[in-house]
């Protein structure tokens, strides 16, 4: 799997964000399957989807990457080779495994391995050792932009080949949650709730507010920031030309537990940003306008660099949930599309709407696909507003499917 330019692999957490990162140009996506990965509790696919990701993945020239990233206990095992057999049946691209054991089963089906960031490879003596498993490896969480760049230098310098016999390729990090832990492990969950995050049940107990209070006294402790567990989402469009200077292959999203829409819009920023690096055409007006864009889905607030610049301390969010700059409410469902017209037709179920308005769509095979100034039309005539409950009929760029699901978007 020789890698010609920068990939943007994009997070696939149910079958519409599924079609939205293929549609946003994804290079690849990632998935789980069961509960033997690191997005288990927010919910995953089953065995019996693998064949289909694949296939809908390689028809549009995409990768399809299996996690397989938890620690796995002996009473895993079974499951684990059910899953790498599942893997080798469906043809996947590879397998993303940090636990030896993972690691060792997927080889035993043949499987190409990629190493999870929770293995924590942090130099370069980590990468000559995971090379006899791997072709690719993401780095630590942690890492600075000149220890990644060393990294690299130093697998081209001495040729580290992976099981492929081509040289290792690096992945990091670009987009989304950041946490506390050391790339990833954490054991506060489990300490609270007897729930691994290690083993994909992370409840989030790091993203609520807490009052520290001293045991002796009874006096309260002011700490500057109510959630200073929770850092702020990683954003690294505002530097990605510095990242992808430093020789990394691979630029992983973060995302799984969010919608089609986040999905979307975030791949498709990083794909532009990429595509105008490589054009020599990425100014730092580019770079706003894409930071601009995933400001208007999910995010706590942007850590522009995260670690990457050297920086030791983070920058934690100020509100538990999302700051982004649009909000989406569900408005219907399409009631039937006309392909040779090009027009769907849906049913307001929720709530009116005004003319000009930003309206999407969801769906399974749809994706997320948006249509700004949205002009509705109701028995031939375009009203200023449309009320709940009409069938109303637009226009759209491209196919929508039945029973797809109708949003407005609007600004906070």
């Amino acid at each position: 799997m020789k890698i010609s330019q920068p990939q943007i692999l994009a997070p696939a957490g149910s079958f519409d964000c599924l079609s939205a990162a293929i549609s946003a140009g994804a290079d690849a996506v990632y998935f789980g399957c069961g509960k033997l990965n690191m997005r288990a509790r927010a919910g995953s696919f089953s065995l019996a989807d693998m064949d289909y990701i694949v296939q809908t993945a390689h028809s549009a020239n995409v990768l399809a990457f299996l996690t397989l990233n938890t620690l796995l206990y002996d009473d895993d095992l079974v499951a684990a080779h059910a899953v790498c057999d599942a893997a080798r049946e469906s043809h996947i691209d590879a397998v993303i495994c940090s636990d030896i054991a993972a690691i060792q089963i997927a080889k035993s089906y043949g499987l190409r391995v990629h190493i999870s960031t929770q293995q924590n490879i942090s130099n370069i003596e980590a990468v000559k050792f995971f090379s006899s498993f791997a072709d690719t490896l993401v780095l630590a969480r942690e890492l600075t932009i000149s220890q990644i760049k060393h990294i690299c230098e130093q697998i081209k310098e001495e040729n580290i080949c992976g099981p492929s016999g081509e040289l290792v390729q690096i992945e990091v990090f670009v987009h989304g949650a950041l946490c506390v832990a050391i790339s990833g492990k954490c054991g506060m969950s489990l300490a609270a709730y007897n729930k691994s995050a290690n083993r994909g049940e992370c409840y989030q107990v790091c993203r609520r507010a807490y009052n520290v209070s001293d045991v002796e006294t009874g006096n309260e402790l002011v700490i500057d920031g109510n959630y200073v567990m929770s850092p702020k989402d990683l954003c690294t469009l505002g530097m990605i030309d510095t990242l992808l200077d430093a020789g990394v292959s691979l630029l992983k999203i973060e995302g799984r537990a969010r919608g089609p829409e986040y999905v979307s819009t975030v791949v498709r920023a990083y794909a532009d940003a990429r595509d105008a690096f490589l054009a020599g055409s990425l100014t730092g007006e580019v770079k706003q306008t894409l930071i601009d864009k995933v400001s208007t889905v999910f995010n706590r607030g942007f850590w522009q660099n995260g670690y990457y610049m050297g920086i030791l301390v983070g920058e934690w969010c100020t509100v538990p949930g999302s700051v982004a700059t649009t909000i989406k409410s569900l408005v219907g469902v399409v009631e039937n599309y006309y392909q040779k017209a090009g027009v769907a037709l849906i049913k307001l179920e929720t709530q009116s709407l005004s003319q000009g308005c930003t309206i999407a769509f969801s769906g399974p095979t749809t994706g997320w696909l948006q249509v700004e100034h949205a002009q509705l039309c109701v028995d031939e005539t375009t009203p200023s507003t449309i009320l709940q409950g009409s069938i109303a009929t637009l226009s759209v760029p491209a196919v929508v499917r039945k029973n797809d699901k109708v949003f407005v978007i609007s600004s906070r």
